[in-house]
Order: C-alpha cells, then sequence, then structure tokens
C-alpha cells in the first residue's frame, strides 16, 4: 500500500506511487535522473503549509528532509550555504549561534527553506523584501539530473526564475543566502481604531521596521504590531508565560471558540465585537527569529494576495463592507502586511512595493463562498495570488499580471522540456 502525504492544513491528500527520501545531492540527483527518463511525474513535498494543491501527486513524491543544515558559513559577508530541506525553525537557531539572522521572515517557521522561497513566503516590512529574494544562489536538480549551480553573477536570468517557480523547475537541493549579524527587535502589540489604521496605514508602515495589522470583521478596531530594531538586552518571556499565551490562550481557548462558532455561526458577531473590546497592549524585546515567529496549532485555510501598495487600505475597506453586507460567517480576522518590490520572474510582488491581505477560515468551513467573493475585490486592484495559498487562478488569467510570464515560461520548457516536475495544479496555475 503506497503512503499517504497531507499538508499541515489537512485539506489535500495524496496518495503517491513511491514516497523517497534521498540523503544525499548524489542520491537525489541518481533517483531524479532515473525517474525523467521513466516519464515519470515528480513532485517535492516540504513541510506541507502550502493551503493549494502544489504538492499532490500519484507517481513520484520526493521528500528532501535529510538534505539540511547549513553546509558552509562566512560570518564576514552574511553568505550561508544550505541545504534544501533546512526548515527554518531549525534554521534560525543556526544562525543565531553564528550570530547572523535572516533580515526578515514570516510568522510561521515551521517550512523548509526550499519551498518557503519558491511559493514566494514573505514577512512584513516596507523596505524589506520576500525571502527569495534573500536568495544569491541556488542549487538545482533538474529532470536530467545534472546539478546545476545558478548564481547572480553567472546565471542571473534562471536565478530569477527558479527563485520563485512553484517547484516546476527541478529539486532544490541547495540555497546560499544572504543574512544579517544578528539582531533583536521590540514588539509592541497595540489596539487601534480602524479608520485611523486604514487612513495613517502609510504612514505607519514608513515607520517601523515591521508593520502590520489584524481585524476581525463586524468590528471597527484593529490589532496594529510594530516591530523595531533595538539595542536594548533580550528579554524571553518565560516558559510558563508562553506556554500560557500561544498555547493555551491563542491557541487553546481559540480552538474551542471558533469551534463553537463554526456549529453556531449567530454568535460570530458578538463574539468578535467582545473579542475586540478585550484587546490590550502588550510588548516584549527579543532576538529577532524569536520576535517573527508565532505558535499555529489552530487549522485554518487562507488566501492570500499582493496588492499595489496604494491599494491595500481601500481593498481592506472594501472586503470588510462585503462581509458585514453580506452577513458573512466570517470568525478569523484579516492580516494586512507590506512587503517591497523585487525581481523574481513570478514573485506577486515583483517590481512593484505591495500590501498583502490574507484571509482565513477555521478547518471544515466552506472557504469557497467567500474566498472567492474577497478575490473578485483583489482582482479589481490588479492582486497576485499567494502561491502557496488559495485561489481560483489559471495560467490564462495569471499572465497578465506578470511581465515576464514568457520568459519564465521559456526557462521551463529549457530547463524541464517534458514537464517532469508537474502536476495538475502546475498545469492550472503555469500551463502545459
Amino acid at each position: 500500500m503506497s503512503e499517504t502525504w497531507e499538508n499541515w492544513a489537512g485539506n489535500e491528500t495524496c496518495h503517491p506511487r513511491d514516497l523517497l527520501r534521498p540523503s544525499s545531492v548524489t542520491e537525489l540527483s541518481e533517483l531524479v535522473g532515473t525517474a525523467a527518463a521513466a516519464g515519470r511525474e515528480i513532485r517535492v513535498a516540504g513541510s506541507g503549509h502550502s493551503f493549494t494543491p502544489a504538492v499532490l501527486t500519484d507517481d513520484l513524491l520526493l521528500d528532501v528532509d535529510a538534505i539540511a543544515g547549513v553546509i558552509d558559513a562566512d560570518r564576514e559577508s552574511g553568505l550561508v550555504r544550505v541545504g534544501g530541506g533546512t526548515v527554518l525553525a531549525d534554521l534560525n537557531r543556526e544562525l543565531d549561534r553564528l550570530g547572523l539572522a535572516m533580515p526578515n521572515l514570516g510568522d510561521i517557521d515551521v517550512q523548509t527553506i526550499s519551498g518557503a522561497i519558491s511559493t514566494a513566503t514573505h514577512g512584513t516590512g516596507a523596505g524589506l523584501k520576500n525571502i527569495s529574494a534573500q536568495v544569491e544562489a541556488i542549487e538545482l536538480v533538474t529532470a536530467s539530473g545534472d546539478v546545476l549551480e545558478l548564481a547572480g553573477d553567472t546565471a542571473p536570468e534562471l536565478l530569477r526564475a527558479a527563485r520563485v517557480s512553484v517547484g516546476s523547475l527541478g529539486v532544490i537541493s541547495a540555497v546560499t543566502l544572504q543574512t544579517v549579524p544578528a539582531f533583536s527587535l521590540h514588539r509592541i502589540d497595540e489596539p487601534m481604531p480602524l479608520e485611523r489604521v486604514l487612513s495613517d496605514f502609510d504612514e505607519l508602515a514608513a515607520a517601523n521596521d515591521h508593520f502590520e495589522f489584524f481585524v476581525f470583521p463586524f468590528t471597527d478596531k484593529a490589532l496594529t504590531i510594530r516591530r523595531n530594531r533595538t539595542d536594548e538586552p533580550p528579554r524571553p518571556r518565560s516558559r510558563f508565560n508562553e506556554y500560557m499565551s500561544d498555547a493555551v490562550i491563542e491557541n487553546g481557548l481559540g480552538n474551542v471558540a471558533l469551534k463553537m462558532m463554526r456549529r453556531y455561526p449567530g454568535m460570530i458577531r458578538k463574539t468578535a465585537r467582545l473579542s475586540s473590546a478585550f484587546m490590550g497592549q502588550s510588548q516584549r524585546v527579543d532576538v529577532s527569529h524569536r520576535v517573527f515567529a508565532n505558535l499555529r496549532k489552530i487549522r485554518f485555510v487562507e488566501m492570500e494576495y499582493a496588492l499595489p501598495s496604494e491599494a491595500g487600505p481601500g481593498a481592506m475597506a472594501e472586503i470588510l463592507a462585503m462581509i458585514d453586507r453580506e452577513d458573512l460567517p466570517v470568525a478569523m480576522p484579516i492580516e494586512c502586511r507590506v512587503v517591497a518590490g523585487d525581481d523574481a520572474m513570478l514573485s506577486p510582488t515583483y517590481e512593484r512595493p505591495s500590501t498583502y491581505i490574507a484571509v482565513h477560515l477555521y478547518e471544515g468551513v466552506d472557504w469557497r463562498p467567500y474566498f472567492e467573493a474577497v478575490e473578485e475585490i483583489f482582482d479589481r486592484h490588479g492582486g497576485r495570488p499567494h502561491w502557496g495559498k488559495r485561489h481560483t487562478k489559471t495560467a490564462a488569467t495569471l499572465a497578465p499580471l506578470y511581465p515576464e510570464w514568457e520568459k519564465f515560461a521559456a526557462i521551463r520548457d529549457r530547463l524541464d522540456p517534458n514537464r517532469t516536475f508537474s502536476n495538475d495544479y502546475a498545469r492550472t496555475v503555469l500551463g502545459d
């Protein structure tokens, strides 16, 4: 019987004919070359934190978790080479020991580095780009079994394609990252009137190294999160306080509340307003990676789009008004972040500063009516979907959003002419 693979959210499952776990780049290249020659379809599993069917296959699924860890580190230049299967949380701890850090991270750290860059995973910061833009070189195992080194000084176009490729060009076996000296962050969580946050959005984003906010539908208050570099010494939370705040209250009680609202959607408006009324201010100082990352145990499905930066506040107001008008049973908050533009061919922030807006629904709730209604708003503002999160786009509707779409397609034809690294999802969003 074949093994079962399931993503973190539990909304995507497959039963590959073979699930193989190569322990070295040599073994990986041999497996890929042999499988491709036999006409097999290959996909690669990261940590399963994509909400899309990006990994699913009934043929050959590769798990590269064993090809992980720091391979080489130059503290002076900040260049660090790591295995493609390296989990971000492990990478962050190792970088910290070296006196280094990633300049920006998302709020989840359980993804592999290859999965994170392939889907253009990002953090927040008006002057900071997504994680893939921190990549200086990629070691890629292609369908021929060849191991290519794609670096900015020798293969710039190939690197710009491979940095965000949705797994369609080959298997990422190693990544060279540009890190920075380790730093601490001062995080302040503060509720503010939603009207003020939307009207002063540009100023708030520009005034902080990392700015974001959450808002519950049916309320008029937002929880802002400001993270800024500081010379203050770290003051980590005690294990007890961390456990009570993250595990018990946010994830434990939060999960119970969401279960109740899934069963009794009439509770949502009152619960949202009650939760908003009890928002409080808090702050802490710690090393950067511990301030960026949050514990996520509640299972949900998510859609997120990158909009032109100036469109963010207006789109957020439209979404909240639509939810209220249609009385949609939305119990989870909407998240808003900012990201600088970059030059990866398929990056949602390609050549434009962007405001990311993410909508969520609890597990077991039908996401389509809500997400599709929100997607119509995103479309009116020229939004581009996050590659690892739910959307309804196809290659035909995506192509006009990316100026270098055809250039990427030509590189895909060159590196994988027989579409070895494909599946139904890749065919839908990238074409045959």
